[in-house]
């Protein structure tokens, strides 16, 4: 159980309308580059100021952030810019150095929710704090992995809890760096309605020019806001240059996103929302019943083929079957991606219900 306060009542997005946006440079660099880019994002409306101080990498000789000789450079922004500052940390030392220094909000990073013992360390650290926490998602699309981190901190008695959507790892070819997989985050706010999610279209887009289509993605899915990394010079950033945003470019992606209405009073939206959703639920009834049906057939192939000594995968014939469904669904406009996987949870269960039946057998 995850027991949390509200968004609206953390201070931070106080007067702010949604989509609430927390802005700022992948990495702190220098205090002229944190300062620069602050305030020209303060001129953009931007109320919340992130910057990288301690940076996991990959390699041992890129760019690991300027550390705590960052902390006095928010410490600026907050004090002469009247922004509040927000932070990644990663370990119990990260979370002491940067409550001693005030900064309004950390997160946590992908790597680092991959952890549970490096989560442990940090709820620990944390234990009956205020300071708000964002956890990002893990970099493998593990849904438990991504809620198992909320209970540590939620059980450390940290109540200001918030989620960053910020994609999972691509293996392969991909569009974006990381995939949205938007299903993990949808499942996370179905579970918990009243827990912020973000979304960070950067590290999901990879490169700046898919930012705002991913943006309004997430605005599109009614996410409580956005985190953006947005630099004074991206051209000459020490990490993720591809990626960031100027202030301008960050502040007229804003201005042109569309925000949607959770509701309506419109009648007739009302009413036709009403009867196309009775539609839909008549229709999940009938899947249900077929899917009942084809696994009763299921057991009893698996029964015929216990009798007659035959192995459950029959390769050949799953061939010729996603043949038939790829074409069946080209007619109908369906998409084939979205048939393989619907079809590869239906034959597995098949064969495990065929499993089952030559079990019983024994």
């Amino acid at each position: 159980m995850i027991e949390f306060i509200k968004a609206d009542s953390w201070g931070l997005f106080e007067g702010m309308p949604r989509p609430w946006v927390i802005a700022g440079p992948c990495s702190a660099e220098s205090e002229s580059q944190v300062y620069e880019t602050a305030a020209a994002l303060k001129t953009a409306g931007i109320g919340i100021f992130r910057a990288g101080l301690w940076k996991p990498r990959t390699h041992p000789d890129c760019f690991e952030g300027v550390r705590e000789r960052g902390l006095p450079w928010l410490a600026r922004v907050r004090r002469e810019l009247g922004m509040h500052v927000a932070t990644e940390v990663a370990n119990a030392r990260h979370v002491e150095k940067a409550l001693e220094a005030g900064i309004d909000l950390l997160w946590i990073g992908a790597r680092t929710t991959s952890n549970p013992f490096a989560i442990q360390e940090i709820a620990d650290a944390l234990r009956g704090c205020a300071t708000p926490v964002l956890v990002k998602n893990p970099l493998t699309p593990d849904l438990e992995l991504w809620t198992g981190a909320l209970e540590r901190l939620s059980l450390a008695g940290v109540r200001r809890l918030g989620t960053v959507h910020r994609g999972f790892f691509a293996y392969g070819q991909s569009r974006y760096r990381n995939l949205p997989q938007w299903q993990l985050p949808v499942e996370i706010r179905r579970r918990f309605p009243d827990l912020p999610v973000l979304c960070d279209p950067s590290h999901i887009a990879g490169r700046r020019e898919y930012v705002q289509e991913l943006a309004q993605q997430a605005m599109d899915l009614g996410f409580d806001g956005l985190m953006v990394e947005s630099h004074i010079s991206p051209e000459h950033a020490l990490s993720d240059a591809a990626q960031q945003l100027t202030p301008a470019a960050l502040q007229e992606m804003l201005q042109t996103l569309v925000i949607r209405s959770a509701d309506t009073e419109n009648r007739h939206y009302r009413e036709s929302m009403d009867e196309l959703r009775l539609r839909i639920d008549a229709i999940d009834d009938e899947l249900i019943d077929l899917l009942a049906s084809r696994l009763e057939i299921a057991d009893r192939i698996g029964e015929y083929k216990r009798q007659n000594n035959i192995t459950i995968l029959q390769t050949g014939r799953w061939e010729k079957v996603l043949e038939r469904v790829f074409a069946r669904g080209a007619e109908r406009g369906l998409d084939a991606g979205f048939l393989a996987r619907l079809f590869a949870l239906i034959h597995q269960a098949s064969i495990d219900r065929q499993t089952q039946v030559m079990h019983k057998g024994k």
